[in-house]
């Protein structure tokens, strides 16, 4: 079954409440009615990463619940959640039974073996996009007192899972199975673009090695009744090129060029986005990350995209950087800014409420990160504690914080745009750019009778939305 076309929320397991018990009550409370697909982040035991290393795919963190409470999500909305498919944890079985029994465990060419991979010379290595500050090799000492290098992209926890092995396919395709039979309609692809590694090139999203790994799992996934969405931040034609092969793409080039767009009541690049992106996309304004650059190199030009990383950094943690960047001052070298995104906006509600009519309105089905459904702020407070700078946007919710953060009018606003947005039939149909001048954007919808539209001023930050009647085709106005 497709999925529905309506606003999904983005929340982790444990921070709308203490649990996934917690979690449906507050869907069942409050957002019922507003959305109709839930992205829960990783809820499997997991020991780095705050849940994406995980030890397996086919159990859930007893701190969370179980599959009883999944699968009670599931049956009332799309579930979609996250196949980590470049790595699994060095505290799963699998990588458990390999330091035990070294090369004759039956699961050793799950893991890359480096030093078959031959020499790799300091050009080779500078050619390697690294995610850490070191080689991404790790040294393992097995129990008989062998030694051997494994790959891990990340920390050294996340163990990458060699894709030139049938052991990895096979793992991949039980997941698979077993996931769907549970409810998931949507698998995230996490870390995709690092599963090629061919020595002599970057390792990171090799064509056209990479396709042929997605192509894989999305017709595992469809065999399943299930659809995927590859998850990568790089240069856009990424996600036009797996656009075209029947999977969705992130709409990431969208955040900035909204922030840009607000913060300079300026639409032009935003109208020249919006008439060739992808229609199959799922867009976000936020999401348990940064604020991502690089998806938006190219649409913007770099004195924009500096001009904006300046606006927000006054607002913000830190930059995350890219790790080899040669220059840390320039545009490249910045990876992603760390900030909500209703802080990003100066905690605008007028702002706020347009972006996300632009986003509901842009092509693709929409999500909604539980901190930017609830206008959260900057969590400095948990960002200090951890020292993990993405912390500032990944705030705990508890369940009473959750009851008053709703009663917050742009709360309601947000609401009120997002049942439009999943219940009103046009949005079934085809998507229409408008005439509108530089500073304002107008955009529609039509699905047979049913038509609405929407315009935007970036100069004053209004929003008013037109349409026919779901049911008696009668005119009506909604300012939001």
């Amino acid at each position: 079954m497709a999925l529905r076309n309506a606003v999904q929320l983005i929340c982790y397991p444990n921070r709308i409440g203490d649990n996934l018990a917690d979690l449906y009550q507050v869907l069942d409370q409050h957002f019922a009615d507003a959305i109709g697909g839930v992205h829960i982040l990783p809820f499997f035991p997991s020991n780095a990463d705050s849940g994406f290393s995980p030890l397996t795919h086919k159990e859930v963190d007893p701190a969370y619940g179980d599959w009883a409470d999944i699968e009670r999500i599931a049956e009332r909305f799309d579930l979609c959640c996250d196949l980590t498919v470049n790595h699994i944890s060095d505290e799963s079985e699998e990588f458990k039974d390999f330091i035990e029994r070294g090369f004759d465990s039956l699961y050793a060419d799950l893991f890359v073996d480096v030093d078959k991979l031959g020499e790799i010379t300091p050009d080779d290595m500078a050619k390697i996009h690294i995610r850490k500050e070191k080689e991404p090799f790790r040294e393992v000492a097995f129990a008989n007192g062998g030694h051997a290098r494994v790959w891990c992209t990340f920390t050294e926890h996340q163990i990458d899972l060699n894709w030139n092995s049938p052991l990895t396919y096979q793992l991949m395709e039980n997941y698979i199975g077993y996931l769907t039979q549970r409810g998931v309609k949507l698998f995230r692809l996490d870390a995709f673009g690092y599963t090629t590694k061919r020595i002599g090139t970057s390792c990171f999203l090799v064509e056209p090695d990479v396709y042929r790994n997605l192509d894989w799992i999305n017709g595992v996934a469809q065999l399943h009744g299930a659809e995927t969405l590859p998850e990568v931040h790089d240069h856009s034609s990424y996600q036009y090129a797996i656009s075209r092969r029947n999977m969705h793409p992130y709409g990431f080039a969208l955040p900035p060029l909204l922030l840009y767009s607000l913060l300079d009541a300026n639409s032009t690049y935003l109208k020249h986005w919006l008439r060739m992106c992808p229609r199959n996309m799922v867009t976000v304004l936020d999401t348990h990350d940064g604020i991502c650059i690089p998806d938006v190199e190219g649409v913007l030009p770099d004195e924009k995209i500096r001009a904006l990383i300046d606006n927000i950094s006054a607002r913000s943690a830190d930059p995350i950087l890219r790790r080899s960047a040669a220059n840390v001052h320039s545009v490249g070298a910045i990876y992603q800014l760390t900030c909500t995104f209703y802080d990003a906006l100066m905690q605008n509600d007028d702002a706020y409420i347009a972006a996300r009519a632009i986003q509901f309105f842009t092509p693709g089905i929409p999500q909604v990160y539980y901190v930017g459904l609830l206008a959260g702020c900057n969590d400095n407070e948990l960002m200090e504690e951890t020292g993990e700078l993405r912390d500032i946007n990944r705030h705990f919710y508890s369940l009473d914080e959750v009851d008053e953060a709703v009663q917050q009018p742009v709360v309601k606003r947000l609401l009120k745009l997002m049942r439009f947005r999943s219940q009103y039939p046009g949005f079934d149909g085809h998507f229409e750019l408008h005439y509108s001048n530089n500073s304002s954007v107008r955009m529609g919808w039509r699905h047979g009778e049913h038509y609405c539209e929407v315009f935007v001023d970036l100069n004053f930050n209004t929003v008013a939305i037109d349409y026919l009647d779901a049911d008696t085709l009668k005119p009506c106005h909604m300012q939001c």
